[in-house]
């Protein structure tokens, strides 16, 4: 009888490392120019003052600006009035919609809080020094303003499905919205490419990207690529990962909302109590910190572009973090259980507030104080390594917590992307159980892919096209503010009058 080698799942599966490689170059190969022509118009700068203006970073701080204004700073005005309803002053079961306000905050939430809090605001700062993160925190105030619309508008223009859960976001508004003003080809047309933006969105920098991160923080604090058990093990960490996913948004966003508002709180506070700790050993170089953070802000030496290049830098983070003007955030927000829209553009309030002026402030008061002892600490490191390194100088033990604290940042992200992205898909193709089902199942194997390969060219063509898409939603924005002011009047009247909050006309609908 002829000898036959019994080949085990591990065997199967050793190629596959060189197999990923081949396939990444192929990938770049084929994308990298499509990729870079996007790229270069989506993030396209102008020279100003001695600093590159990327035109989308212009535009969504522009808008934030003036909806600050628009509605007399409504941003900082409305935060008590945000955190009653967040803590269910108004809420009530029989309104339409699926979730509470709370897990509807935690879920959009979670889609904004990533990777980027650890990592992003480190480069940040190492590129635009200490000031970067005053112009941070003040973009993330401007921003609340831009999810107070957005938001509002998602609730208000959602759509009621026959099975009573409820479909939202930019492109209804979008649709709608244009609808009413008469154009309505046009606003079809912007909420199918929307749609199709989230979808592309959801499976690079929703998905791939977390997945790839949360794979690589696994493999550093379990020994390198070198002696690390899952160094050649991407495949295995990515199906691990994936059936976690699977495990959540098979129930849509009633599970999506169950687990977010579990674990965006415990994540929040316990990544928040890890830098606290470290600011209470830091407490010295806490003066130190504040001053550099400020006069950095308006310094004109010393960084690229002087003070101008500063707040560009700073503004730019906190967009690329807290995704204010995108839209995506409104889509989670819509589920919403109220009949008052504006409610929930209030709790939007506090999104970009615990995002960026909380989490980002508390990474960035971390290396600044860090640099108070170790000036050069920052060189040659990466961002989520210079966070690492600025927690470790006190905690030996620190590289495990912010692996833990990037693995749940990243999955959170990933399980609220999901429902971003299976919300543009069905807008696509129309509501079912197979368009549900034949989207989540694409979905959970982007995360092997994403945690198998790096598919650079991929995740800078969904990062783009994620960017893209701020620019119809801001023009529907800015078209729809005054539909926005008019519901803001009513409801505070009725607030005035401790009448039910709900909406007193149904806006048109086509």
């Amino acid at each position: 009888m002829k000898h036959r080698t019994l080949l085990t799942l591990p065997a199967l599966m050793a190629p596959l490392p060189a197999l990923a490689a081949d396939i990444d170059a192929w990938v770049d190969g084929l994308m990298s120019p499509v990729t870079e022509a996007l790229s270069a118009l989506v993030f396209f700068s102008v020279p100003l003052f001695g600093a590159d203006l990327p035109l989308v970073v212009l535009w969504l701080v522009a808008a934030a600006v003036f909806f600050t204004c628009y509605f007399g700073f409504l941003n900082v005005r409305g935060l008590p009035h945000a955190l009653r309803i967040v803590r269910g002053a108004y809420h009530n079961p029989d309104h339409k919609g699926e979730v509470t306000h709370f897990q509807a905050l935690a879920t959009a939430v979670s889609g904004t809080v990533g990777i980027g809090n650890i990592g992003g605001v480190a480069v940040a700062i190492s590129v635009g020094g200490p000031g970067a993160a005053f112009w941070m925190i003040a973009a993330g105030v401007l921003g609340m303003s831009t999810k107070f619309v957005e938001c509002t508008l998602g609730t208000l223009y959602r759509r009621q499905n026959p099975d009573g859960s409820v479909s939202g976001g930019p492109m209804y508004y979008l649709e709608k919205g244009f609808a009413e003003k008469g154009r309505a080809g046009l606003g079809r047309f912007l909420g199918r490419f929307y749609a199709l933006g989230i979808v592309i969105g959801c499976m690079g920098i929703g998905n791939m990207f977390q997945a790839n991160q949360a794979y690589v923080q696994v493999v550093n604090v379990t020994g390198g690529f070198g002696s690390s058990w899952f160094g050649d093990k991407g495949w295995l960490f990515g199906l691990i990962l994936a059936a976690l996913v699977a495990l959540v948004i098979l129930g849509g966003i009633r599970s999506i909302a169950r687990v977010t508002g579990k674990v965006v709180p415990f994540m929040a506070l316990f990544y928040c109590a890890g830098a606290l700790l470290i600011l209470v050993m830091n407490r010295e170089a806490l003066p130190f910190a504040l001053q550099a953070i400020v006069s950095g802000a308006f310094s004109a030496e010393g960084v690229t572009g002087g003070a101008l290049g500063v707040m560009v830098i700073g503004f730019q983070r906190a967009v690329f973090s807290n995704e204010a003007g995108i839209g995506s955030a409104a889509i989670a927000h819509s589920a919403v259980q109220t009949n008052d829209p504006v409610t929930e553009g209030f709790v939007s309030l506090l999104e970009p507030f615990i995002d960026t002026v909380i989490i980002s402030t508390m990474t960035a008061l971390v290396i600044i104080t860090t640099l108070y002892y170790v000036p050069s600490f920052t060189q040659g490191l990466g961002g989520i390594e210079m966070t690492s390194r600025a927690f470790e100088r006190n905690v030996a033990w620190s590289p495990y917590f912010i692996a833990v604290a990037g693995f749940l940042f990243a999955f959170s992200t990933m399980i609220a992307w999901a429902y971003y992205g299976l919300k543009g898909w069905t807008y696509l193709v129309g509501e079912g159980k197979l368009a549900e089902a034949g989207f989540k199942l694409v979905f959970c194997l982007f995360v092997v892919v994403g945690s198998s390969m790096q598919l650079g060219s991929i995740l800078d063509f969904s990062d783009a096209m994620v960017f893209l898409i701020c620019v119809p939603n801001i023009l529907g924005l800015y078209l729809l503010a005054p539909v926005v002011r008019r519901e803001l009047r009513r409801h505070a009247q009725q607030v005035r009058d401790n009448e039910p909050l709900q909406v007193q006309q149904e806006p048109a609908r086509t």
